[in-house]
């Protein structure tokens, strides 16, 4: 099983790079005057903001991909622990005789059918184990993209607010700003 994906490792690193350009957009925005708000390009911001919302499905299919990759772990692992105590039962059986041999190969057969459990749980473990590992991974990627995109949103809707405070009409009055 590889999880060396180069495709959507630089998927990753797109996004983060169009998140890198809509910080610094924001940065280097022009300041308003005596005010922590910031005027930004609209076009530019919203089509970087588009651009990064289209890279994020592939991050979502890559969770999806490791959760059947995952599925098809543990339907592989059953099979191989049937088959292990299926070989048990079928060394059992033939090992059927004398009494005396029955009883070992009973007790035989159930150490065997025991260790086939035992490796069918360990397998279970660390799949699981595997699986949580990556989906760690990709939620602190999706937490990042996320906390990036809210910023993004809050310095709008901060700029927007600005606006309003421009406009007199906002105020629900027609009494003039100051200055």
């Amino acid at each position: 099983m590889t999880t060396d994906h180069p495709a959507r490792e630089s998927e990753g690193v797109d996004i983060q790079a169009k998140l890198d350009a809509l910080t610094e957009m924001v940065e280097t925005a022009r300041s308003m005057p005596m005010s922590a708000s910031c005027i930004v390009n609209r076009t530019d911001m919203l089509t970087l903001l588009d651009e990064v919302r289209e890279m994020l499905p592939a991050e979502l299919r890559e969770a999806q991909f490791v959760i059947k990759d995952r599925d098809e772990v543990i339907v592989e692992g059953r099979r191989r622990a049937e088959r292990l105590v299926n070989d048990a039962i079928s060394e059992r059986d033939r090992l059927v005789s004398e009494t005396e041999v029955v009883r070992q190969s009973e007790r035989e057969a159930d150490r065997i059918i025991d260790d086939a459990n035992e490796q069918a749980r360990q397998m279970q473990m660390q799949v699981d184990d595997y699986v949580d590992a990556k989906l760690a991974n990709f939620e602190v990627v999706l937490h990042k993209v996320l906390s990036a995109v809210e910023r993004g949103r809050d310095k709008l809707r901060g700029r927007q607010e600005l606006d309003a405070l421009g406009d007199p009409g906002a105020l629900g009055d027609d009494t003039p700003l100051p200055g």
